[in-house]
């Protein structure tokens, strides 16, 4: 059934040149020791984040990071499968990974979804800018302006997305293989699609029917003019989808994962190139573009990117 529903997906998309979303191989529930648990209430009950303390000691200088499509309840996939974490702690800033939020865009849904039964409405964005960020502050000292967050695939959008409407919290925003051009042709209904196939999610349930104006709301090649009038340092990132140094495939399912994650990392390229042509009609210069030669929609391709654009935020963040 799951993979019937990304071949629809993706033969939805791909004649479009548009892009569905994924996170890659699924997680290898692996926890470091050097994080911490910090638990924080919200309308959707107690959430958890894991976070690393910066090096130096110093609560001036954060960074959040957001999952994929496919996020777990129990661990973020940037600490399962990368070091990011640890790495990012070592440049003297402090990470905070938020857990769960499956197929939630790290958005603030109109309702429950109605296809699985679930209970409470999603409200992320609340969350991660009110919820959150005042408990990192007053339990933790962090300071809650100037922060960075970075996401990789459906958090590469939501990234953006908060940077754009919290210029307060967000002088820096990271998209790793995101999908920049939401109301492209077949967009809609793409991630529809993905939706469906990762937890049963009705996407009517967070932004409405495909005419519902949230949908433009939450659409980077929309907004992008927010980001250029705000000042936001960003950073854009997806491969060519190209088989590279993390794409082995040995067994039958290897090959299917990395044909998968080939689709969808050419994909996630053409809506970044798009948004870099958007960015450049609109006279933004506030942009970093990395368009590796190779490389699919893959965890060790997006631990790659951090290191690389580590410098950057650390130049513009606290």
């Amino acid at each position: 059934m799951r993979q019937a529903l990304v071949s629809t997906v993706m033969a939805a998309a791909i004649p479009l040149g548009l892009a569905v979303v994924g996170t890659g191989p699924a997680a290898n529930a692996a926890f470091d020791p050097g994080a911490q648990d910090f638990w924080v209430g919200s309308s959707m009950g107690d959430i958890k984040s894991r976070v690393w303390r910066a090096a130096d000691g110093n609560t001036n200088r954060v960074v959040y990071l957001l999952d994929g499509l496919r996020a777990t309840n129990d661990i973020s996939g940037w600490e399962t499968e990368t070091n990011a974490g640890a790495f990012l702690a070592s440049f003297n800033i402090n990470v905070v990974e938020p857990v769960g939020g499956e197929s939630s865009f790290y958005s603030d849904w109109y309702a429950p979804s109605n296809f699985n039964g679930q209970r409470t409405t999603y409200k992320w964005e609340t969350f991660l800018t009110q919820d959150l960020r005042n408990a990192l502050r007053d339990r933790l000292g962090f300071r809650s302006s100037r922060n960075g967050v970075v996401g990789l695939s459906m958090g590469g959008s939501a990234a953006l997305t908060l940077a754009a409407y919290h210029p307060d919290q967000f002088s820096y925003a990271g998209s790793l293989s995101g999908y920049l051009n939401i109301s492209a042709p077949g967009m809609r209904e793409a991630i529809r699609l993905a939706m469906l196939d990762a937890g049963r999610y009705n996407v009517d349930s967070m932004w409405g029917p495909p005419w519902n104006p949230a949908w433009l709301r939450n659409d980077p090649f929309v907004f992008a003019p927010r980001l250029r009038d705000n000042g936001t340092r960003v950073w854009v990132s997806a491969a060519s989808g190209l088989p590279g140094a993390y794409d082995r495939p040995v067994a039958p399912i290897d090959f299917y994962n990395t044909a998968n994650g080939m689709g969808l990392e050419a994909l996630a390229l053409a809506n970044s190139r798009a948004f870099q042509v958007r960015m450049a009609s609109i006279g933004a210069n506030n942009v970093t573009y990395s368009f590796p030669a190779q490389g699919t929609h893959r965890w060790g391709y997006w631990q790659d990117q951090i290191y690389q654009l580590a410098p950057d935020l650390s130049a513009n963040i606290g």
